[in-house]
């Protein structure tokens, strides 16, 4: 099978699996990173065009957030659905250390810069993952995120967490506007890749321009 037949049965796949998901992690959210993927591999010669974009389409599978384990029920079942298609072991292979360990959550508690020792597929992954938690679509996905966990959009008297680890991060119940600031206006300086780097300055300037708005609205003032 052709590596453009494998990516388009496993972009079907993902697209009958998550297709009206509600927290801003649905199909759309993975067609997304897929194109974010492919568009920062294009600088980055080095990488495997099929590890990158099968890491992209199907990198949600393993999230803590949505799976009841550490995430080795939904690496299982990358790893079928690839053999199911007749990937090789190796590229199967390749596409789980592309997404391991790729989410803003795994380095909670740990120095930003913990995943440059990653190969070039996870850091194209875990950059274009990030980007589509940022600007105007990191925002509309926040409050979409807010609203199916049932959080307040904003609580004046309720300061920003400060997490020390995964689990409290993934618990927190935290308003909506307080979620920039624990996480999205920290994703800028957690690229790993310069396209990636350079796409995410102008998201993050998108999201300030968002919150001065937001405070402006909030007191009156406009």
């Amino acid at each position: 099978m052709s590596s453009q037949a494998i990516i388009e049965k496993t972009r079907a796949y993902v697209e009958q699996k998550f297709t009206g998901e509600g927290s801003g992690h649905d199909y759309w959210h993975m067609y997304r990173v897929w194109q974010l993927a492919r568009h920062i591999a294009q600088s980055e010669p080095s990488a495997n065009p099929l590890v990158v974009e099968l890491g992209a389409l199907l990198h949600e599978f393993t999230d803590t957030k949505f799976v009841s384990d550490d995430g080795s029920m939904g690496e299982q079942e990358i790893a079928t659905w690839l053999e199911s298609i007749d990937v090789n072991k190796t590229t199967i292979l390749e596409v789980l250390g592309a997404i391991r360990n790729t989410s803003f959550s795994s380095s909670i508690g740990k120095d930003a810069k913990v995943h440059e020792h990653k190969n070039i597929a996870a850091k194209i992954v875990s950059d274009a993952d990030k980007l589509d938690s940022m600007g105007t679509i990191g925002i509309a996905r926040t409050f979409a995120y807010g609203g199916n966990r049932q959080r307040q959009i904003y609580d004046p008297a309720r300061q920003p967490e400060h997490y020390t680890d995964a689990i409290a991060y993934h618990k927190s119940d935290s308003p909506s506007i307080n979620h920039f600031y624990e996480k999205l206006l920290l994703l800028k300086d957690h690229m790993l890749t310069k396209a990636g780097k350079q796409m995410a300055q102008h998201r993050h300037d998108v999201m300030e321009q968002f919150l001065a708005e937001f405070y402006d609205e909030w007191d009156g003032k406009l």
